[in-house]
């Protein structure tokens, strides 16, 4: 009965377009209300948001998102963008190259999808309609690439996976990225560069050494921040939430190097940040409540024992659970899709053997292609206002890149050295 009052307000409140992380907030109140008398069910709800945001790994976003920040202000795309031009841009379909590659290293700094898409857009997206693309495709490539910076560290999303999962490793997570993050976006480039010479869309002009190595050095000091935060996570020489801050620090003698924001800006891109870290903080906070109603209801066992009655194959259940994802990732936030759906199938995919760390990185991958669907798409909704199309004419170009990102979400699901060899080399 709880299960199903539970379901049925979210997804009444998700309808009526109430915004999610109210919806769930709400959805678990009225659970608790069948249970329980009303003050002490507003007081559960209260307490559960308040312990989960009781977290020192959670200070890491906060710091992340003013990082990433600093960064969208400061020239960062332009520079990586003209690096990644001067290496493939001479490929059959450059520019959508570039998209990509730029998406990769951007997505990967600013941590954000989002921020990605919106700086790609406007910058890439312009060129490639200037040059003769189809605005439709440009539109296609820039979502689909801008959430591949979300596997590739540092990510706030494995920071709350990690905080999900009951304190799997951070350092292992951000290890654990890497070669799934890149082997999706050669995916995308492969398909990019095969739609691109089917339809005939240009190629960039070979670029010499000496501008590969200049553009390369421009935006050396941007790249050298994901060695700073990653290799003093990896070498012990500070925690991830730590890292967020040196993070900080980083970008604001960055922005002071490369004199493209004011102070007077600065309190603007404090303000920014603060808003998107309380959205953050709020959908964690009720997301956890949901969490911790799920648990007292004894959901995740059960679902865990209908699934392992439906087969005792470990690659049916997985396939089975990534079907699952695809289709959460469609309707829900990543934020609360993994807060809520981490307890339910983290402990199925134990039994059968399977690593957390590798896990949390299929479980991302899932929700990222989720990002590029409607109806809850946000990354799909910015690429297509920036490029000044509709989604319906976005779907063609779309279902190739969607394809590829799903068969590399399908490899890395069944090979877990993909996730796996790097934290094991760095003994994690």
């Amino acid at each position: 009965m709880e299960v199903l009052i539970l379901v049925l307000t979210f997804v009444i409140l998700l309808g009526i377009g109430v915004p999610i992380a109210w919806s769930i907030g709400l959805s678990s109140i009225f659970t608790m209300l069948v249970s329980i008398p009303t003050i002490p069910a507003f007081t559960t709800v209260a307490q559960r948001m308040a312990t989960g945001l009781d977290s020192f790994a959670l200070l890491a976003i906060p710091f992340f998102v003013l990082a990433g920040q600093i960064m969208n202000h400061g020239g960062i795309a332009r520079r990586l963008i003209a690096f990644a031009k001067a290496l493939v841009g001479a490929l059959p379909g450059g520019l959508a190259h570039v998209n990509i590659f730029a998406a990769m290293l951007f997505g990967a700094i600013s941590g954000s999808s989002v921020a990605a898409a919106s700086a790609l857009g406007t910058t890439v997206g312009k060129q490639m309609e200037e040059e003769g693309y189809s605005k439709e495709f440009a539109a296609a490539v820039n979502v689909t690439s801008s959430t591949t910076g979300l596997t590739i560290p540092p990510s706030n999303i494995l920071i709350v996976y990690s905080l999900a999962s009951g304190g799997v490793s951070i350092a292992a997570l951000f290890l654990a990225g890497y070669l799934p993050g890149i082997l999706t976006g050669l995916f995308l480039m492969i398909v990019a560069g095969v739609w691109s010479v089917y339809k005939k869309f240009p190629a960039g002009e070979r670029s010499n050494f000496r501008t590969i190595l200049n553009t390369f050095v421009d935006a050396l000091p941007s790249l050298f921040l994901l060695i700073v935060v990653i290799g003093g996570i990896v070498v012990g020489i500070f925690t991830a939430t730590e890292a967020s801050a040196v993070a900080v620090l980083y970008c604001l003698v960055l922005m002071y190097f490369y004199k493209e924001v004011s102070l007077k800006e600065l309190p603007n891109i404090f303000l920014s940040s603060v808003g998107t870290t309380a959205i953050v903080m709020l959908l964690i906070g009720t997301s956890m409540s949901m969490s911790w109603i799920m648990a007292y209801e004894n959901i995740p066992q059960n679902i865990t024992e209908l699934l392992l009655s439906v087969s005792d194959n470990k690659y049916v259940i997985l396939l089975i659970i990534n079907l699952i994802l695809l289709f959460v990732g469609i309707f829900m936030d990543m934020t609360p899709a993994v807060l809520i759906f981490t307890p339910i199938f983290l402990p199925i995919v134990t039994e059968m053997g399977m690593d957390p760390t590798h896990f949390g990185i299929v479980m991302i991958l899932n929700l990222c292609i989720g990002l590029c669907t409607p109806p809850v798409g946000s990354v799909l909704f910015v690429g297509v206002g920036i490029a000044g199309t509709t989604i319906q004419k976005v779907i063609r170009p779309l279902l190739p890149l969607f394809i590829a990102m799903v068969v590399a979400l399908l490899l890395v699901t069944y090979i877990p050295g993909l996730s796996l060899w790097l934290p094991r080399l760095f003994g994690f």
